[in-house]
Formats: C-alpha cells, sequence, structure tokens
C-alpha cells in the first residue's frame, strides 16, 4: 500500500501553456515546475503551433491564454476539443470573467481565472480541474447561481456581451485595424460572411455606420488593456 502512494506521488501530470506573451510563460512554466506533480511539457504563442503541438504531446491540460495575437483563445478551445473531446482546458487570462469566463466554459474549458490572482490560486486551480471538477471563482459562481434562480429576463450589463463568440472575434479584429478581407481569410469564411456579422455587430451595439464601428472597437480593445477605462457606448434613447 505504502509503495502504491509513493508511485502516484511521482506521477506527473503534463501541461501544455498558450499565450503570446514569452514572459508570461516562463512565469508559468517556473511557478508549475515547482510543484512535484506537475510538469510543463510544451508552450506555443499562436493558435496553430499550440494545435499542432497539442495533438502530439499527450498533455493532461491546456493553459489557455484568450488574447493571442491575431488568433481567438476561444476558438482554440473549440478546436482543442474538436481533436481532443477529453482535454481539460484552463483558461489564464488578463480579460474580465464578467464578459468571457460564461463564453469560455460554453466551448468546453473547465476553469477561468485571472491572472491578477495569486500564484497559488492558478496551482488551486490547476488541482481542481485535473480532479475532474470544474474551477470557478466565487464572484462568478454567485453570478452565475443569481441568473439560474432569477425569474426576471436576461440583461446585459454592456452590449458587447450581446455579441456571439465569433461577432466578438470580428469586433476585436477590427479595433486592432484588421480590414474585412483579412479577416475573412483569417477565419476562414467568405467576405459576405464577415460583412454579415459586422451588420449584427452594428445593429446589436446600436453604431451608426462602419465608422463608428471602427471607432469603437478601437476604443473598447484600448479599454480592455486598461481595464479601469470607461465602457463602451451607451444606448441611445
Amino acid at each position: 500500500m505504502n509503495r502504491l502512494k509513493e508511485e502516484e506521488k511521482k506521477i506527473k501530470h503534463k501541461i501544455f501553456i498558450v499565450d503570446d506573451h514569452p514572459i508570461v510563460r516562463r512565469g508559468i512554466t517556473q511557478l508549475i515546475n515547482q510543484e512535484p506533480n506537475f510538469i510543463v511539457c510544451g508552450e506555443a504563442s499562436d493558435m496553430a503551433s499550440a494545435l499542432q503541438a497539442i495533438s502530439i504531446c499527450n498533455c493532461d491540460l491546456v493553459i489557455v491564454d484568450l488574447s493571442l495575437g491575431q488568433d481567438s483563445g476561444i476558438r482554440l478551445i473549440e478546436e482543442i476539443l474538436l481533436g481532443n473531446p477529453d482535454m481539460k482546458i484552463l483558461v489564464l487570462s488578463m480579460h474580465d470573467e464578467s464578459l468571457y469566463a460564461e463564453r469560455c466554459f460554453r466551448a468546453g474549458a473547465k476553469g477561468y481565472i485571472m491572472k491578477q490572482e495569486p500564484p497559488e490560486q492558478v496551482i488551486f486551480a490547476l488541482k481542481i480541474i485535473l480532479n475532474g471538477e470544474v474551477y470557478i471563482s466565487d464572484q462568478l459562481s454567485s453570478r452565475l447561481l443569481n441568473k439560474l434562480v432569477s425569474k426576471q429576463p436576461a440583461t446585459f450589463s454592456s452590449p458587447i456581451e450581446q455579441l456571439s463568440n465569433r461577432e466578438l472575434e470580428v469586433f476585436q479584429l477590427i479595433g486592432k485595424g484588421v480590414k474585412t478581407r483579412k479577416i475573412a481569410e483569417q477565419l476562414n469564411l467568405s467576405v459576405k460572411t464577415i460583412e454579415t456579422y459586422i451588420d449584427h455587430i452594428k445593429r446589436k451595439m446600436n453604431l451608426e455606420d462602419s465608422r463608428d464601428l471602427i471607432l469603437h472597437a478601437v476604443q473598447w480593445g484600448m479599454n480592455e488593456k486598461s481595464p479601469s477605462a470607461p465602457a463602451t457606448k451607451p444606448q441611445k434613447k
């Protein structure tokens, strides 16, 4: 029995990291490798290299950032699970969980934690997920519970929350200055489809025209990097 316990202690869960910042990857790697039962087996900075490496590295869990240059972390989650339906995924992001966490859980992630959390909380989240459970913050847990038991119709604190995952991705790319045709190429969709998404975004966010859309997409992108900045355009009366 004692030998079995000793063998269990020697088992190392293999973790793969996807983040577009080398310094962040190094910090996460050092944190994880300090744990006796964890080891980082690989890392990637973008979607293409991540999918290729994950398919061959036989990892137990993938840590995914939502901002991967021009790539979408949510789309990466979906792509990972297409090839590995049982893969456990933890999202580690600077982005506010109130907007992104539910999207990530719907995409198939098993946990969401913000980079502002202390390092020991990241390790705790990994252990929870590898134990077959879902990691969720107390704040988000209360919000989801209130939504579940509330009989009030769904409300949105920001027009952004009304966007689908793909519409949000298009909106983000517009804010980064990517043109419609390039967005279509990047997402492997037709220009017509992207234009339809753009029309939906303008309608849901109550934006007047393409110039208004670009202005607010750029502003929102800047706000994402500075969470204390003001939110998106208010609704018209």
